[in-house]
């Protein structure tokens, strides 16, 4: 198993590594609610075998987690450590999303904690990205609420089912992190 692959436990969020034993959960999540989908690449709940395939067919050093509930076990979402660069110390924390029940909860800050301190405490992580469609305010406001830098709009960046996407880049480095936690921290209180 990877050092990023490993059970991140919180007290409003467990983070597993995703297996076969979630799948069904996961299904219920990301079909609760089409717009999960809005700012995603593609609409990957619009078949099952297209879920199946988004889950379980990422890129080798991917890292998808399956995000429950710690105290009833349901799955409220996923999120994912990739473009792992690994000689560079380097990695994105992306394709997160959540069902909507778990908007607004600190659902989301907890995942981010735990990615991020995980990246940087434990894998020594000198950089972790992040990066949404320039246009989700919601995603941008999230990033920058924690003290994400942004670092500028890569125009044209990717071809997504919706369209052309210009992205947002953000960054927290191993220098602001303290920060960051400390952000993240005073947020869940």
């Amino acid at each position: 198993m990877s050092a990023l692959a490993q059970t991140l436990r919180g007290r409003l969020v467990v983070l597993e590594p995703v297996e076969l034993r979630h799948e069904d959960g996961l299904w219920e999540a990301a079909t609760e609610d089409r717009s999960i989908w809005r700012w995603m690449k593609a609409d990957y709940s619009a078949s099952r075998e297209r879920f199946h395939a988004y889950l379980f067919h990422a890129e080798p050093r991917d890292v998808t987690f399956a995000t429950l509930d710690p105290q009833s076990g349901r799955v409220l979402g996923s999120t994912r450590f990739l473009a792992v660069r690994e000689p560079d110390r380097v990695l994105e924390i992306g394709s997160t999303w959540l069902r909507p029940s778990a908007w607004g909860t600190g659902a989301n800050v907890e995942a981010k904690l735990l990615m991020l301190r995980h990246a940087f405490e434990v894998w020594g992580a000198q950089r972790v990205e992040l990066k949404t469609d320039a246009r989700n305010e919601r995603s941008r406001g999230a990033m920058e609420a924690f003290g994400a830098r942004f670092e500028g709009i890569a125009r044209k960046h990717m071809r997504c089912e919706y369209g052309i996407r210009d992205s947002a880049w953000y960054a927290v480095t191993d220098d602001s992190w303290p920060d960051v936690r400390r952000t993240l921290e005073r947020r869940l209180r």
